[in-house]
């Protein structure tokens, strides 16, 4: 059973009531003055984070292996320079 046709009517002017009214110009509004601010904030895409956060992984793991290089060689040298005491 479909509505009776002063229920379209009375939908359809709503609507544009709703469309023209200042509460829809104040709604774009705010919407234009949300993007501008946006706009001029420096923010990144969500994929330009992702490489980025990536990009610092992969620096922390080659800083740990260095580190532990570093202390390897440190004991090294140590032990070489013990060993050049004693005879």
């Amino acid at each position: 059973m479909e509505p009776p046709k002063f229920v379209d009517e009375i939908q359809k002017k709503m609507a544009e009531l709703l469309e023209s009214s200042p509460a829809k110009d104040i709604e774009r509004n705010a919407k234009a003055a949300f993007s501008s601010m946006l706009g001029k904030m420096d923010l990144v895409t969500r994929e330009e984070f992702d490489v980025q956060r990536e990009v610092l992984a992969r620096a922390r793991e080659q800083l740990a292996r260095l580190e532990a290089r570093i202390t390897e060689l440190e004991t090294a040298l140590a032990q070489n320079k013990g060993a050049g005491k004693d005879q």
